[in-house]
């Protein structure tokens, strides 16, 4: 990771695709087809994610990666796995097995432009524990990324052996949605269509995420926790009033957030990515509200 120490740009949000990954999951794949030709696809589990390539991609091939970066002026990133393979609802043996090949696999491919988040298996907390230790102490790896749909929410107490484990490792935990209903529960229907599953959805599952953390005192029971939330945390920036204002005034907000400021306290403990795909607004003069 010694490129990082000179990096003025970095990027905490940057997907891998591992060719090693490909078919460890069994039935839920992952799976690759059409890659040479005009109809690529990939696919996990039901879900089939068509016309993005791949193959000879900077998703997978290293070198285009670099010459990506360099073009959009970015000196080091921070691979991640591809959201639809997160596998939070499959089995712990299918997962973790998946989650190891994957690590490893990472592992060998970062280099000096590079840093890699473990994929975890929460599904079983202990597990997930397990492989970050392997993850950080024996394969180098800067941190994990885990979905924001689980098996159990994010400010369960069960989940706060991960949180933990972060801080004991001293490394951060980012969080990315993943489209429901790959290997678990069906998502809501109006999602359905026109990618809205992405587009909207994301954003959604994102603003949940940092309300429950902060609603169920994650930043509190773990104040030395480094956790950062993709897409900008979605829509929260423009429903902290909103989020602030119900723990002032609903019966079941806890004492510690009922005064002013609290809310907006907590929220500055989190972290954001500016993946927010804005330019300047259209129209305003001065190019306010842009990223």
């Amino acid at each position: 990771m010694s490129g990082a120490a000179a990096a003025r740009v970095i990027d905490v949000h940057a997907h891998v695709v591992l060719a090693e990954t490909m078919g460890i999951a069994g039935s839920l794949g992952p799976e690759m087809g059409g890659q040479d030709g005009p109809e690529p696809l990939f696919r996990v589990g039901g879900y089939r994610l068509d016309g993005v390539r791949y193959k000879g991609s900077p998703f997978m091939d290293a070198k285009l990666r670099l010459a990506r970066m360099a073009a959009a002026g970015i000196d080091f990133q921070v691979l991640s796995p591809n959201p639809l393979t997160f596998l939070h609802f499959a089995g712990i043996d299918l997962a973790g097995r998946f989650c190891r090949v994957h690590n490893d696999a990472l592992a060998a491919l970062i280099r000096e432009h590079h840093a890699g988040l473990a994929a975890l298996p929460v599904q079983d907390v202990g597990a997930a524990v397990e492989e970050l230790e392997r993850a950080v102490g024996e394969l180098g790896l800067l941190g994990a990324c885990i979905g924001t749909d689980l098996p159990r929410p994010l400010d369960s107490p069960e989940m706060d052996a991960l949180y933990a484990a972060c801080v004991r490792l001293d490394v951060p935990l980012f969080i990315h949605p993943a489209p429901a209903g790959i290997d678990g529960p069906p998502g809501d229907a109006n999602l359905g269509a026109s990618d809205l599953d992405v587009v909207i959805g994301f954003a959604a599952q994102e603003t949940l995420a940092v309300a429950r953390l902060i609603y169920g005192g994650v930043p509190d029971r773990h104040p030395e926790l480094d956790i950062c939330l993709s897409h900008g945390g979605g829509a929260s920036a423009f429903l902290v009033g909103r989020m602030a204002q119900a723990v002032r005034k609903r019966p079941w907000a806890p004492a510690e957030l009922r005064a002013d400021g609290a809310f907006e306290e907590r929220l500055a403990r989190l972290w954001f990515d500016t993946h927010l795909n804005n330019g300047p607004i259209a129209g305003s003069a001065d190019g306010a509200g842009g990223q």
